[in-house]
Parts: structure tokens; C-alpha cells; sequence
């Protein structure tokens, strides 16, 4: 495995980020023991950055969308089997969404990151968090409150870096230059959409995570499974959800020119996706969300995958991005 920096961090991880957003869910989700066995086999592969977060893996018809830290806890009871776990993981989790019924069970007030961080910590079964990331901007919450929080957690050793998720660049850059005020290392990630369908980060988000240094670690990267065959996957009679299956017929053309490239590739779409986005140097690691040890072990490709200069202008002419960095994308 050919590890890299996160960001402008001395801290390496692999070039795929082991997504367990799927970890727990009753209807839909990945079991426990399932669970427990990709996580298992992406150690093995290699991969050391998972990523979790406490509201991951809401039960029922949870109309008010609050977390229940089921994920966590899964994560939590693989990592206290031992065995060396805890320290080979690279171990990032998140915090911001609601967690209870009462007022300051969620955002980021310095009350909400204090007790949301002990209890993520109580549910991962560990003594620190490596990347704890804002899961959403907080437009209430003053930057000297968040950091204020956040330094705090870092001086007792429950946290190592802080990272970010859903900013604009504009953020980032408040962001940071309030913590270089403070003598903090302030952000260190970003985890933002990021995929061929979904280029708009392109604009302002990349150039201020590439000034500041922030690694990117793009989430959805197969844009809910667009991206990952699922024009064959319909004509062999596999059907998605009803929203994937609307928005598959909108984009239908061009997927299905998308997978016959990749066919000539002689590669599977869902790895030239990803790939695509390991060609960026501002990206650090997607997230994956394998479902079974096959789809993980047919992704283990990835960072083999090379996509020459010629392919890179395919790619654009069917996925065109908003035009490059802002100002220039939209103005002289």
C-alpha cells in the first residue's frame, strides 16, 4: 500500500478511507458480522483510515433524524477484539448532528463538542479520536467558541487533528485564519461530494484546501452507485431505488458511454471513478462504502489504476466540471 500524507500532516493513511456510514442500519444496512468482516479485510488490505460519525445508523423511521451512535458502537466493539486494532486505525468520527430532543444535543456549541466527543470516545471503546470533523458549518456558533472546544479536547489528548465536512472554501478560510490567530493547527481535512457528476467543489473548495493545506476526502465518489455500473447492473435486472433508477434514466446517455470507456479500459467503472479522483493531488482518500468482501477486494485496484492524459479528457468531455477554479471558471 502506497500511503500518503494527510494534507499538509505528517500523518499517512491509505489512499481509500473505509466508509462504515452503512454499519447498522435495521432495513437496509450492513449486519455486525458483516460488518466486522470488511473491516477485518481492509486492515489486511492495507487500508488504515476508517471513517465514522455518531448519528450513522438511525433506526426505523426516525422522522426527527436523530443519531443513536449504533455505527459508532459497531466500530466500538470491532476495535476492542484487540489484536493490534486500535493503533493500526486511523480512526475519524464526527460531530454536529442532532443527538437528542433537547436544545444543545447538537451543532457545535463548546457544550455540544465537550459531550458529544466523550460520548463518541464511551461508544468506539478508545481514549482519543485521530480526525475529529465538524460534520456541517455551524452559521450559529462563533469560531472562538468552536476552537476554544476543540483546543481543549486536543491539550487532554481525546483528539489529535480537527477536520471539516460540507464547508464552503469561505469557511475554510475563516476557519483557519481564526485558529492561526490562536497558535492552533486548526482544520487539517475536508470531506466534501466530490465525484465526476458532482464537480462543483472544483470552484472554490480545492484551491482554498490546497492553500491551507487540508487533505480532501471526497464522500459519495460513485455518485450513490451511478458510477459504479449501474447502467449493466439495470440491464441484467438489478434495480436500485426508486430514486436511483430516475436519476440513472436522466444521465442514462452518458453513463452508459461512461462504462463503455471503461470497458475499454478494461476496468471496472466504480475503480475508474475513484481513480479519477486519486489523479487530483489535493485528494487524499475517498470513502468507500463496500457492502460485501467482494466489492472490497475488487477495489484494492484502485490505486494501481493510472489514467493517462487522453483518458483525463474523456472523462471531462462527458463529465464536464464547472470550468476550473473561480474567478476564471465563470469570468476573464
Amino acid at each position: 500500500m502506497d500511503y500518503r500524507k494527510l494534507g499538509r500532516l505528517g500523518l499517512r493513511v491509505s489512499p481509500l478511507c473505509l466508509g462504515t456510514m452503512n454499519f447498522g442500519w435495521e432495513a437496509r444496512g450492513t449486519s455486525e458480522r458483516d460488518a466486522f468482516a470488511i473491516m477485518d479485510r481492509a486492515l489486511e488490505q492495507g487500508i488504515n483510515f476508517f471513517d465514522t460519525a455518531n448519528v450513522y445508523g438511525w433506526r426505523g423511521d426516525n422522522q426527527e433524524r436523530r443519531g443513536e451512535g449504533i455505527t459508532e458502537q459497531i466500530v466500538g466493539r470491532w476495535l476492542a477484539q484487540g489484536g493490534g486494532r486500535r493503533d493500526k486505525v486511523v480512526l475519524a468520527t464526527k460531530v454536529f448532528g442532532q443527538m437528542g430532543l433537547w436544545p444543545n444535543e447538537g451543532q457545535l456549541s463548546a457544550l455540544h463538542i465537550r459531550k458529544a466527543c466523550e460520548a463518541s470516545l464511551r461508544r468506539l471503546q478508545t481514549d482519543y479520536i485521530d480526525l475529529y470533523q465538524m460534520h456541517h458549518v455551524d452559521r450559529d456558533t462563533p469560531w472562538e467558541e468552536i476552537w476554544q472546544a476543540m483546543e481543549q479536547l486536543v491539550r487532554e489528548g481525546k483528539v489529535l487533528y480537527v477536520g471539516s465536512s460540507n464547508f464552503a472554501g469561505w469557511h475554510i478560510a475563516r476557519a483557519n485564519e481564526i485558529a492561526r490567530s490562536r497558535n492552533f493547527l486548526g482544520l487539517v481535512s475536508e470531506q466534501s461530494l466530490y465525484n465526476l457528476l458532482a464537480r462543483s467543489i472544483e470552484l472554490e473548495v480545492l484551491p482554498a484546501c490546497e492553500e491551507y493545506g487540508l487533505g480532501v476526502i471526497p464522500w459519495s465518489p460513485l455518485a450513490g452507485g451511478l458510477l459504479g455500473g449501474a447502467a449493466a447492473k439495470a440491464k441484467q435486472g438489478r434495480r436500485a431505488s426508486p430514486g436511483a433508477q430516475a436519476q440513472l434514466e436522466r444521465e442514462r446517455d452518458r453513463i452508459e458511454r461512461y462504462e463503455a470507456l471503461c470497458a475499454e479500459l478494461g476496468e471496472q467503472p466504480a475503480n475508474v471513478a475513484l481513480a479519477w479522483l486519486l489523479s487530483n493531488p489535493v485528494v487524499t482518500a475517498p470513502i468507500i462504502g463496500p457492502r460485501t468482501l467482494e466489492q472490497l477486494d475488487e477495489m484494492m485496484r484502485v490505486p494501481e489504476i493510472e489514467l493517462d492524459e487522453e483518458t483525463l479528457r474523456k472523462l471531462d468531455e462527458l463529465f464536464p466540471g464547472p470550468g476550473g477554479p473561480a474567478p476564471e471558471a465563470y469570468a476573464w
